[in-house]
């Protein structure tokens, strides 16, 4: 009975020794009752048993998993099987509930082994997959032949559809054995927070940001209070953000803040895409509810979409997609209401006048959005043929550099992406150059840029990327759910991530 009083997020804990390891258990402990313990990260891990009996003692509530894995099977023990074994069974009787043996340690058992291990314990089976997501049907069959307690078969991502492959695989075969199924890698980051959705009896999640025993494990604190994946279950509507890179997007925050703030049954995943193709097949398989669209799919993705709104159609880029109740895929352009809404708080945008700097996507949703509200827009780009360009299709006015001393605005907008981290260049136009009542910064991440930093020190009113960001965001949130967002809610997480990174990158 003990796979139905499982929690869904098991912790490994590691150490560079035996104290190390019971300070970070007693850690772990304090709100996580699911405890892996790593004992092959020990040098000797056999010193570490007197500790794990008075660590078993004094948490009777933490159900604790054993685990030796050797180097041969991708763990870190350079015994032989029979330590191997040894050392299990001496943990399972101090009172350890489970125990785990990899598939290449088993082949090797004999009956009496399994009555050793199985006498005090229950016994995890795991294989792991470095390389890839293959032949999961094949290890499955060599797995059942083995007396086992649960099966857990951990593979590698190299594709989102890999999640998929997982997914479908806990389905059929979780009703046969109890499962422990996930992806590991930046691209299966999806199945540690749905495998449970599919029949995975647990998953696994760090310990702490930087202490993860595999590629992709999620914080389990993170997992908890992000992804609420002890709440996950086969009617929760599945959305994401996409794009490539992903990792540094602060959506998934943001989105899964609103939803639990609503109330409403739905996670909010990255969404790791190195190909449309695979990101598509990976929608229609799941099947995901919304997508947030990033770089460098705004514009590929509309071909794949069954409908667009006519301001999707004018930008030519696609930041929100919805599945409709007919299966069809809606994209729309909350860009547009990103850069809006923050400028209607503060002036009357019909008759304003304004600078858009750049000629890109969010360039673009700015212009169409402004010119839609009857202001006047102009346009200065690094590249001239390129502002020329939009500004023929908005019925704007492209300028050169040299205009803006006899020009004065309402508001400049940087739609560039000069400011954000790892780019280098300049802004584009100088501190004696901001001739305007309102400076709006579209990058969010980092919260000061050298753009803002030039509108404050010449007493400028800046409009901070944060609020465009969540404005977007609110405005998916709408047209995904039908609800009001909760905007306050959604800035207040997103300010907080911005001040926690802004204080990792002072140290």
């Amino acid at each position: 009975m003990l796979r139905h009083r499982l929690p869904r997020v098991c912790v490994p804990v590691v150490g560079k020794n035996a104290a190390e390891m019971v300070e970070k258990a007693e850690q772990v402990a304090r709100d996580i009752p699911f405890i892996e313990f790593r004992l092959d990260y020990l040098s000797t891990p056999s010193l570490f048993l007197p500790k794990l009996k008075s660590f078993i003692e004094y948490h009777p509530h933490v159900t604790l998993i054993a685990t030796c894995r050797r180097a041969k099977a991708g763990g870190k023990f350079k015994g032989s099987i029979a330590a191997e074994i040894d050392i299990l069974a001496k943990a399972a009787a101090l009172g350890c509930h489970l125990v785990d043996v990899e598939l290449e340690t088993a082949s090797h058992l004999k009956p009496a082994d399994w009555n050793k291990l199985k006498k005090n314990a229950q016994v995890i089976l795991s294989f792991h997959d470095f390389r890839g997501t293959k032949k999961l049907d094949e290890t499955f069959a060599k797995m059942e032949d083995y007396p086992a307690d649960f099966l857990k078969m951990v593979t590698t991502a190299t594709s989102l559809h890999d999640n998929v492959v997982m997914m479908k695989f806990l389905e059929k075969r979780g009703d046969q054995r109890p499962m422990i199924g996930v992806s590991m890698g930046e691209q299966g980051i999806i199945s540690r927070a749905l495998a449970v959705r599919a029949g995975s009896i647990f998953t696994f999640g760090a310990a702490n940001p930087g202490e993860e025993t595999a590629p992709g494990q999620i914080a389990a604190r993170t997992l908890i209070d992000t992804y609420r994946i002890e709440q996950v279950d086969a009617a929760t509507r599945v959305y994401g953000v996409v794009g490539d890179p992903i990792a540094h997007s602060l959506s998934p925050a943001m989105m899964n803040a609103a939803f639990r703030r609503e109330n409403l049954n739905a996670v909010y995943l990255a969404l790791h895409a190195k190909t449309i193709g695979d990101l598509m097949q990976c929608v229609r398989d799941i099947p995901i509810h919304g997508l947030s669209v990033t770089m460098p799919y705004k514009t590929e993705i509309l071909k794949y979409l069954d409908k667009t709104d006519p301001v999707t159609q004018k930008i030519g880029a696609c930041n929100t997609v919805i599945r409709g109740g007919d299966a069809k895929l809606y994209g729309f352009n909350t860009d547009v209401a990103g850069v809006i809404r923050p400028l209607e708080q503060r002036l009357a945008i019909t008759g304003s006048k304004f600078l858009v700097l750049g000629a890109g996507g969010a360039a673009r949703a700015a212009v169409f959005g402004l010119k839609e509200r009857g202001a006047e827009v102009y346009i200065l780009n690094r590249t001239a043929a390129a502002a020329q360009k939009l500004a023929k299709q908005a019925k704007a006015k492209a300028i050169q550099k040299s205009q803006l001393a006899k020009l004065t605005f309402d508001a400049i907008i940087n739609a560039t992406p000069v400011g954000m981290k790892g780019e280098q260049d300049k802004p584009m136009i100088s501190e004696k150059e901001m001739n305007t009542r309102y400076a709006f910064e579209m990058v969010y991440s980092p919260t000061e840029t050298k753009f803002t930093k030039m509108a404050r020190a010449k007493g400028i009113h800046v409009i901070p990327g944060i609020e465009m960001f969540v404005h977007q965001g609110a405005r998916q949130f709408e047209i995904w759910t039908g609800k009001p967002a909760p905007f306050d809610e959604m800035q207040r997480v997103v300010q907080h991530a911005l001040d926690l990174r802004a204080l990792a990158a002072k140290k």
